[in-house]
């Protein structure tokens, strides 16, 4: 198999990429994720990502599209819950690239954390998949959640304090404010960020250099939503 893995940020990749190393699966990290907001933090998890991929070896092919009105428009407008539009947007384009570029199956690490919307990312997936003609290769890393944050810490990545979009950053803020025991209610460890006693953990890491195993691609005009 000719895996091609959707990588939302540098520490929920640690896991799942160890894990299909393990079990000699030929993978490629992607990242593809213009609904991180902002911009500064876009380029924050990227960074780590390519860290992952410099420390472990780990091939990369990076998309920095960042079509902010087109994704705040799209969360806005979607009719379920904003979720939706970000993880339907991310599996059309993985699994799209994935049909056009020869991988044979797709998958993707959000499937790694227990905090996002598991089963609304598999019915996206699922849909990319028979949309584009390109099987979704569908693993539950979730109970490895904290095998992962310890790669992560060992590694030393930048952890993120929320889950990307400009309205998980606003509601995180929010949220603190209602209720000051927020965070001795939140486990301790992080959201794929969130540290202990609401703090934010500060790391902050040099650019990391793109090798041959890194590809960086031409930004695209549109994305791919309907």
């Amino acid at each position: 198999m000719n895996l091609l893995l959707h990588a939302c940020c540098g520490p929920c990749a640690c896991y799942p990429s160890q894990e299909l190393t393990k079990q000699a699966v030929d993978f490629t990290l992607l990242y593809y994720n213009p609904n991180i907001h902002p911009y500064r933090e876009f380029k924050r998890r990227l960074s780590a990502l390519r860290e992952l991929a410099e420390k472990q070896g780990y091939r990369l092919i990076i998309d920095k599209s960042y079509p902010l009105e087109d994704c705040v428009k799209g969360m806005l407008e979607e009719p379920t819950v904003r979720c939706a539009f970000c993880y339907r947007m991310r599996m059309r384009y993985t699994a799209k690239y994935a049909a056009d570029h020869g991988f044979t199956a797709f998958s993707t690490t959000l499937l790694y954390s227990p905090y996002q919307k598991h089963e609304l990312i598999v019915q996206a997936a699922e849909a990319a998949a028979k949309e584009f003609g390109v099987p979704f290769f569908y693993q539950d890393w979730r109970p490895h959640y904290q095998d992962g944050v310890d790669i992560s810490l060992a590694l030393g990545l930048y952890r993120q304090p929320y889950c990307g979009c400009v309205f998980s950053e606003r509601d995180r803020y929010m949220e603190w404010k209602k209720t000051k025991t927020a965070a001795a209610e939140s486990p301790a460890g992080d959201v794929c960020g969130i540290a202990a006693e609401g703090k934010e953990i500060q790391q902050d890491k040099s650019f990391v250099r793109i090798t041959k195993k890194i590809i960086q691609l031409q930004k695209q005009e549109t994305i791919l939503y309907k």
